[in-house]
Parts: C-alpha cells; sequence; structure tokens
C-alpha cells in the first residue's frame, strides 16, 4: 500500500511523501536542506519585495510595463533568483521539475513574482524549448539574453478562425522555401507578450504539409503587431496581441530543431509548460486562501467569526483539500518529468485537476468575502480575474478530457 505523510502548516508548504510506483521506484518528496533553504529565500522574495510592488502605477490594463520588468528582474537577479529552471550553464539553478514545483508556488504567490524571476509565460516555456533544440549559434543570439532577463519572447501559434486554435492540426500559417529563405505569411492571436518582445518562435506549416518552428526578431519587415487584445488578465507583460506575418523572411539558419518536426517540439514545450502554469497558479490559489482565512478570522457576523459559521468553514476546508489535491498532482507528475517520462496523459489530467481545483479556491474565496471580493482592496479580485483564463490556456479543459479519453479507450480496446 502507499504511504503518505503530509503536513500542511498555515497554507504553507510542507510535504513528506513517499510513494509505491510503477515497478517498485519510489517518490520522496521530502525537501533536502539546500531546497528549503531556496524555498524560504524565495518566499522571504516574495513576501519583502515583490509584493510590495504589486500596487506600482507602472501597470495597465494588459499587463506590467516594461519598465517595472525591468525593475523586478534587477530585485530578483540581485538575490540571486533569476531564472532559477534554466541551466547552470545559462545562468539559472539548474533546477529539477520537482524542485520547480517547490520554487514556482513560492514565486506565484504574487502575480508579479513569475514575472520578477523570470519564470512566466511564455519566456519560461520557450527557455526550456530552446534548451533542448536550439542550435548553439540560437541559443547565444537568443536564449542566453532571455535566460538572462535582458529580453523577452514570444511563441506564435494559435490562429483565428479557420486555423489553428485547439486543433493544431488546422494550422494556417505558411512557411515558402525562397532560396536559402522561407518566407512566412499568415495570422496569428492571443500571442501572450508580442507587444514587446524581442524575438519571437513561430509555427508554420511547409509545403509538404508538415510543421516547423522558426525564430525572428520582431523588428523586422514582415511582422506587424496588428493590436492587443482586450483580455480578462492583466498578468503578463505585453498583453495578448493579434500578429500578422506578411512576407516575413527567415533563414533556414533559424528554424528551430529540425524541419517538419514543429509538433514534436510543440510537446517538448507544452507538457512541461502545462504544469508550471499549474505551479505558479497553486501560488496564486494559496495567497487567495490565506486572505480568506484572515478575514474569517477577524471578521464577526452573528455573533461570531466567520470562519466559525459552517458554511464558511466547510469553503476552507474544501479550498485546502484542493489545494493538496493541486499539489500532488503537480509533484507526482514533475516527477515522472524528471525520471525522463514525456508525460502526454498525466500533464494534461495535472492541467484539468489544477485548473479547476484552483479556480475553485479563489472562488470560494471571493464568496467568504463577500462584497470585500469584488473589489480591489485585497489582492483576490485581481487573482480571480487573472485566473479564470488558466483554464483554457495551454488548452482547454474539454480538449484535455477529450485526449485522455482517447488514451483510456484506445488502452481498453488494446488489452
Amino acid at each position: 500500500m502507499p504511504y503518505s505523510k503530509i503536513i500542511l502548516a498555515k497554507g504553507i508548504y510542507k510535504c513528506h511523501f513517499t510513494f509505491s510506483y510503477y515497478y517498485n521506484q519510489i517518490m520522496d518528496f521530502s525537501l533536502t536542506p539546500k531546497l528549503e533553504a531556496l524555498r524560504d529565500r524565495t518566499r522571504a522574495f516574495i513576501l519583502e519585495q515583490v509584493i510590495p510592488l504589486e500596487k506600482d502605477p507602472r501597470q495597465n490594463e494588459h499587463g506590467p510595463s516594461e519598465e517595472l520588468r525591468k525593475d523586478l528582474i534587477e530585485l530578483a537577479r540581485k538575490e540571486g533568483l533569476l531564472t532559477p529552471h534554466a541551466s547552470i550553464e545559462m545562468g539559472g539553478l539548474g533546477l529539477s521539475h520537482v524542485e520547480k514545483a517547490v520554487i514556482f508556488e513560492e514565486a506565484g504567490y504574487s502575480c508579479l513574482g513569475p514575472i520578477a524571476m523570470n519564470i512566466h509565460a511564455p519566456d519560461e516555456g520557450n527557455i526550456h524549448l530552446m534548451e533542448e533544440v536550439a542550435t548553439p549559434e540560437q541559443k547565444e543570439r537568443w536564449l542566453k539574453p532571455l535566460a538572462q532577463g535582458k529580453i523577452r519572447s514570444c511563441f506564435a501559434m494559435t490562429e483565428p478562425a479557420p486555423g489553428a486554435g485547439s486543433d493544431p492540426s488546422m494550422l494556417a500559417t505558411t512557411a515558402i522555401k525562397d532560396g536559402d529563405d522561407y518566407l512566412i505569411n499568415g495570422r496569428k492571436w492571443f500571442i501572450t507578450g508580442a507587444e514587446g518582445a524581442d524575438f519571437v518562435i513561430i509555427m508554420a506549416l511547409g509545403e509538404d504539409g508538415t510543421a516547423t518552428m522558426f525564430l525572428s526578431d520582431m523588428n523586422v519587415p514582415g511582422i506587424e503587431l496588428v493590436r492587443n487584445m482586450d483580455a480578462m488578465d492583466s498578468c503578463f507583460t505585453g498583453g495578448h496581441g493579434v500578429l500578422q506575418f506578411t512576407n516575413l523572411r527567415v533563414p533556414a539558419k533559424n528554424i528551430l530543431g529540425e524541419f517538419g518536426k514543429g509538433f514534436k517540439y510543440a510537446q517538448v514545450r507544452l507538457a512541461p509548460a502545462r504544469l508550471t502554469h499549474c505551479m505558479r497558479w497553486l501560488g496564486q490559489a494559496r495567497r487567495a486562501q490565506d486572505i480568506a482565512i484572515a478575514y474569517a478570522q477577524q471578521r464577526e457576523a452573528f455573533g461570531k467569526i466567520l470562519g466559525a459559521h459552517e458554511g464558511v468553514g466547510f469553503m476552507l476546508a474544501d479550498n485546502d483539500m484542493d489545494l493538496q489535491t493541486s499539489r500532488l498532482h503537480i509533484l507526482q507528475t514533475a516527477w515522472l518529468l524528471d525520471q525522463g517520462q514525456r508525460c502526454n496523459y498525466e500533464s494534461s489530467r495535472a492541467k484539468v485537476v489544477c485548473s479547476e481545483a484552483e479556480w475553485r479556491v479563489v472562488d470560494r474565496c471571493v464568496q467568504i468575502l463577500g462584497g470585500q471580493g469584488v473589489t480591489g482592496e485585497t489582492a483576490l479580485m485581481k487573482i480571480f480575474k487573472d485566473m479564470r483564463g488558466f483554464r483554457i490556456y495551454d488548452g482547454p479543459s474539454e480538449v484535455h478530457r477529450w485526449s485522455m479519453a482517447r488514451k483510456l479507450i484506445g488502452n481498453k480496446e488494446s488489452k
């Protein structure tokens, strides 16, 4: 039988967990002294230096300004916490996926934490992908300054109808060979961080019908930021943009990885990226729970504090269960990734479980705070608005459920 011992104190992550898994392998989520120290440093950094900047006026309806981002980056750099997921060679801390789960949750406790530590989307996923498949020249030109927080990137895959959305096979952007170059034509939208990005990774369809990823600077002829979309969230520098590619000329040397393997590389990027979304938003959900607990301990109604009423107390208890369920899904999937597993199925499962559980936590917290929950008096309203998109980012829950169901039915039929 599996054995688990979970300790959760005042919403603060403490987890000792061993689990006999495939072929008697053991998952042990006890934190090493080194990881505990890094977690504590990250927590202190977020509480003492980042949260005080949440009301900084250098933010608009799309997210933090580039000026604020740079200031946050410098704070993390001084603390030795910048881009911790990148390899040591690239200036990071070379964290494993399980280690990222601990640190990214702490960073996510503030909406500005991932930006400060350079682990926000889409740069975090792009750094992971480029470390895996970029050439030495591409790493020098784009990856190193990205990992150092000097520049930003975006990832252009999603398209308006009739192009690719949840169904990547509908990819409509084309890349036609022209001498030693490729001419890229098409329109992309929901491109996070497009405004102000220094370079872009573009998914386009070749003449042979296969998808390929291309790297391009943003300040070149053939790329137009048509507009920024009016989105519910405001936690990404650069917002979500619409990009038009018109005869964008990209040299063959700027193909990312191998020609025709774009969808394969998308999975290299997306499986871990789905999980890091879960990690960061878990921090935000934990923040919401802490706000709700503090309110329920102080606010009185009908002769006692709110938390003493079963209706409120049960919501807080349900929140705790959803938080811990999310954390364990994250840790198990992270552990499997560290063992070299692809984890397409497990990351889909974690994405659905975490996005829905963490959303329930935040929604309950708004209910507990009542009128306070729908105002900017606390961080809760912003967390609520920012998190709703999480059930859609990197694949909506319905698509992941459908993908899981196909695998489950396929497994059953093959027995």
